[in-house]
């Protein structure tokens, strides 16, 4: 992580210096993003977040701004402040899952789950940084590579018409919590280099409910830092180089004694991006990743806790390119070619098996993961109809796959598990039509398939929540998704807009965490299961199914403006064998209905927004057994200028402190998420 510093300062330097030389072509203009939007888009189900909806998000994370587009969730309620880290997968159209992540996060064109587990690290992006987010609903866009099940979600970084030379913020909190983000940027005609950072800390809230909780139960403090570098150059009148580099740190308590995390990463990335008659673009990067957690069992009265487990190192790290060309083919066609490949490695270390407050066992377990593919993706313009075509083929390999364990006074051999390399190759793509009946109305249909290769995290972890363990399986087979869907887009005037989508996906080989026991007991590969803890297994599932609607409004005729989104997913389990228990049952963690809606405005300097969302019960587990209930809360965000540059900003999350359930443990015992947060800031953003 620290070796990535000094270069990413140096990069830093030459840029502005670079800048600075530049500015004796003011003609040459460069925007620090990739290749165009595809004309073909329009027959998807696209969502897009603005920079202004950025700004006025009350929580001021991501994971809150993400939340903006229903059915766009994490596996659990909690977000980044007081949720295990591996919690923290994301996917779309209720299809389930467990903490790795079943849509595809870009940023800059870079993939960003984590290399080892596919979660996201939300801290690492402070959203004074980021200037778009569009959300493609639906599987199958090959040109960011393999891994877009449910959808893809792409994050631009912050171009030079929403950069300044200074801005920055400071907020303090609910429970002593602190926030605070800055960014600097040198604008020129040839060029722009920023740097930014945010920080933020607090001492948490008890996530366990009152009624649940205990002597051991406390407050989860929680302390995180980012940063990052950029610099974005004009090469030629047409050509410019955009260069990155980007660190987090992350540390957070889960609420008990013995239940810290911490994870680390850094970033970095080159991209040229030419916009000539043959537009082109070619990125290389690379990722680090470190992550260290602790578990701990509660005994029945909540008086005790006892560690069970240091996951003391988890490295991993992901290489990657991406080149794709643009070909001159006229005004109504556009066609992307390229090819990319990505490589993970990690692994993880642990110590468990606690006899008197010391660990007796050692376990190291890893492997490496490669996918490389060639696609293709087109769209042909004929008067009213686009036409979109897009398709790749992936070859893909799991191999080293290793499971070694040892007593840790005789280092002898507990186990000692090489697994068998497996290859493969997949074909995927997309399809799809968009008919502007007339002015107002179009229609919209697409197909799609997809796939997603199992994570180093899903193959080869074991891991545990509370009194509940889970056992990896390393001979879990590719997610793939087969999916439909028809819609309409109506813009009955300029400022209005209504798109309402109807769905229907099937997910085979859906990997997922199914129960094969209860403590108390030993079982293979996670050890001694306590009395009211579950044993459960990652398998391949036959399918799960999911069927929806999903309608997205906005309307925006003046200062105020009203956006809202909805979804209703009807997903269900289809499950033989080992898992038919299964079968007929909704996805873990998979709500019915979510609902989020905005009014906000902008008048003089003064900005405000109300949102509120619902999201439906859910249930926790995969047996449907526990019921998280559904709820409903309330966000609010003011800003008043004080100058012209300096505002007085208010923010409440929560605001009437609805009871947010995000688990519940073996021993019925409830988690909730963020309670009522209040914050009073100021923000320097000269205008």
């Amino acid at each position: 992580m620290t070796g990535l510093r000094p270069a990413a300062l140096l990069l830093a330097g030459c840029a502005t210096g670079a800048v600075a030389q530049t500015t004796q072509a003011p003609e040459i203009v460069v925007t620090g993003r990739g290749l165009a939007d595809q004309p073909g888009d329009r027959a998807f189900d696209v969502v897009t977040i603005d920079r202004g909806r950025i700004e006025t998000n009350a929580s001021d994370r991501l994971e809150s701004v993400l939340a903006d587009v229903a059915g766009l969730q994490q596996f659990r309620r909690s977000d980044s402040r007081s949720a295990n880290p591996t919690s923290q997968g994301i996917t779309l159209r209720g299809l389930g899952g467990n903490a790795s992540s079943r849509a595809l996060l870009i940023l800059d064109g870079v993939p960003q789950t984590d290399p080892f587990g596919g979660w996201v690290a939300f801290p690492a992006y402070a959203t004074d940084r980021i200037g778009r987010i569009r959300v493609t609903r639906g599987g199958g866009s090959g040109f960011y590579g393999p891994g877009a099940l449910a959808g893809t979600i792409e994050m631009d970084s912050a171009t030079p018409t929403a950069l300044a030379p200074l801005i920055g913020s400071v907020a303090y909190g609910s429970r002593d919590s602190i926030e605070t983000q800055g960014s600097a940027a040198l604008v020129r005609p040839g060029g722009f280099a920023t740097i930014s950072g945010a920080y933020a800390r607090g001492d948490g809230f008890t996530p366990t409910v009152a009624d649940d909780r205990g002597p051991v139960d406390r407050p989860a403090a929680y302390e995180q830092a980012s940063g990052a570098i950029r610099t974005v150059l004009a090469l030629a009148a047409d050509t410019e180089v955009q260069v990155n580099a980007a660190a987090f740190t992350d540390t957070r308590e889960r609420g008990t004694p013995f239940t810290a995390n911490r994870s680390e990463g850094a970033d970095a990335s080159i991209r040229l991006v030419g916009r000539g008659r043959w537009g082109w673009s070619a990125l290389g990067y690379v990722q680090t990743r470190a992550f260290a957690s602790s578990f701990a069992a509660i005994n029945a009265a909540r008086t005790t806790a006892t560690q069970t487990l240091d996951q003391y190192n988890t490295p991993a790290t992901g290489f990657g390119a991406r080149v794709e060309v643009q070909p001159p083919l006229g005004e109504a066609i556009a066609l992307r070619l390229g090819a990319d490949v990505r490589d993970v490695k990690g692994q993880t270390q642990e110590r468990y098996t606690f006899v008197a407050a010391s660990p007796t066992r050692r376990r190291i377990a890893g492997g490496e993961n490669l996918t490389g593919g060639l696609f293709a993706d087109g769209s042909v313009q004929a008067g009213d109809v686009t036409l979109s075509l897009g398709g790749r083929v992936d070859w893909w390999r799991i191999g080293g796959g290793f499971l070694r364990e040892n007593t840790i006074a005789t280092g002898a051999a507990i186990n000692d598990l090489s697994f068998a390399d497996r290859t493969g190759t997949e074909a995927t793509g997309r399809a799809g039509i968009a008919w502007r009946v007339a002015s107002p109305v179009t229609l919209r249909a697409a197909a799609y398939r997809g796939w997603r290769l199992p994570t180093l995290n899903e193959l080869y972890r074991p891991f545990r929540v509370g009194a509940d363990a889970t056992a990896a399986n390393a001979a879990l087979s590719p997610e793939r998704l087969t999916g439909v869907e028809g819609g309409v887009t109506l813009t009955p005037t300029a400022t209005t807009s209504i798109a309402a989508t109807v769905f229907h996906s099937r997910l085979d080989d859906a990997i997922a965490n199914v129960s094969a026991g209860t403590g108390p007991g030993t079982f293979p590969l996670v050890g001694f299961v306590a009395a009211g803890g579950i044993y459960r297994v990652r398998q391949n599932l036959d399918a799960v199914r999911s069927n929806g609607i999903e309608v997205d409004a906005s309307w925006r005729p003046g200062p105020v403006g009203v956006t809202a989104s909805y979804s209703h997913v009807d997903a269900r389990v289809r499950a033989s064998g080992a898992a038919l228990a299964l079968d007929g049952l909704r996805p873990a963690q998979t709500p019915r209905d979510q609902v989020s809606a905005t009014i906000d405005g902008r008048y003089r300097g003064i900005a405000a927004a109300v949102t509120i969302r619902h999201v439906a019960r859910q249930f926790e587990d995969d047996q449907n057994s526990r019921t998280l209930a559904p709820a409903t809360t309330l966000d609010t965000y003011l800003a008043l200028p004080v100058t012209t540059a300096l505002s007085v900003e208010a923010r409440a999350e929560n605001l009437f402190d609805e009871r947010v359930e995000a688990g519940i443990s073996g021993a019925n015992i409830v988690e909730r998420a963020t309670p009522r947060t209040l914050w009073i800031g100021l923000r320097y953003r000269p205008r």
